[in-house]
């Protein structure tokens, strides 16, 4: 018996699929069938039953996978409590970014390469999904960190966070659009988009997810009519008066030079948020939580504190 055997093991039972748990091990997957049927010769009973659609651990294999687990978790521990004290900061972390995020808040590539400076042995992959998905990848240990967009739903109890951007929304239009008439001293009200062409970030998103919900408890769904994942185009769109664009709050002069006006919006508030999240123990490993540490040192959370 080996720790790959349980391993691959573990991620075809959590994947459900031998393709997709062959494409998370970046392994062949006859390679990977191959060794958990030589795991389940040694020990003389089957542990996946593979006669349906998806592949379920059998009685057998619910009974192996706590202590398949247990020895991958003892084995890491093994590794990274060997690093610790030799000091030499090695191993691996996944970051997970949502599309945009804090690009101006949180110089992702310069506390990289200050990092990797510093710990050349740690290898760092970056991936980009939605703000749907990673929480419950950071849940799974597929991600060690993410900068995520918050949609207004509570996050896993599992999770801790730490906000970077925390900014109104706004509706912005070209000049002379109909919705400025119909603003007033403190804005306008969310269900004056009812019945517009709105231009929006997509789904997955925090914006999106937030938008969605405010239009959800007003009782319409926002009739998106473009979107895009770049605010700055979104901004282009409305210019072109194609719509009313949902976007983070835009400084006056911004506005202008982008040809666009922007009116608040008075109750409920909708904000447009960005954090940095992780499990809520910590990650795994200790370049993990070394990277963690370094990103909570960098960030700038915006708009900045006023000055005294």
């Amino acid at each position: 018996m080996e720790l790959r055997q349980l391993r691959y093991f573990v991620t075809v039972v959590e994947e459900a699929s031998f393709t997709r748990a062959a494409a998370r091990l970046h392994l062949a997957q006859p390679g990977v069938s191959a060794q958990i049927r030589q795991l389940e010769r040694e020990l003389g009973q089957p542990l996946l039953d593979r006669s349906g659609k998806a592949v379920t651990p059998t009685e057998a294999g619910e009974a192996v996978l706590p202590y398949a687990r247990a020895a991958l978790a003892a084995a890491e521990g093994v590794r990274h409590t060997v690093e610790e004290f030799t000091g030499l900061l090695r191993g691996h972390a996944t970051i997970g970014l949502v599309s945009g995020a804090a690009a101006q808040e949180l110089d992702v590539a310069a506390v990289l390469a200050a990092f990797h400076a510093d710990h050349p042995g740690v290898g760092i992959t970056l991936t980009e999904d939605t703000a749907e998905r990673m929480p419950a990848a950071l849940v799974r240990g597929e991600l060690d960190i993410a900068v995520t967009g918050l949609t207004g739903e509570p996050l896993d109890p599992a999770l801790a966070h730490e906000v970077l951007i925390d900014v109104p929304l706004v509706a912005a239009v070209a000049p002379g659009d109909a919705l400025l008439d119909s603003a007033g001293p403190d804005g306008v009200s969310l269900t004056a988009l009812r019945d517009r062409a709105l231009i929006s970030l997509p789904r997955g998103t925090g914006v999106r997810g937030v938008l969605d919900r405010a239009c959800a408890s007003a009782g319409f769904r926002p009739r998106i009519a473009f979107e895009a994942a770049a605010p700055p185009l979104l901004a282009q769109l409305a210019a072109r008066g194609l719509g009313v664009a949902v976007l983070p709050e835009l400084l006056p002069h911004t506005a202008a030079e982008l040809g666009l006006c922007t009116v608040p919006f008075t109750g409920p508030e909708l904000r447009g948020r960005i954090a940095l999240a992780w499990r809520a123990g910590g990650p795994a490993s200790p370049a993990a939580r070394a990277l963690l540490a370094r990103l909570r040192r960098a960030r700038i959370t915006y708009p900045p504190a006023a000055s005294p």
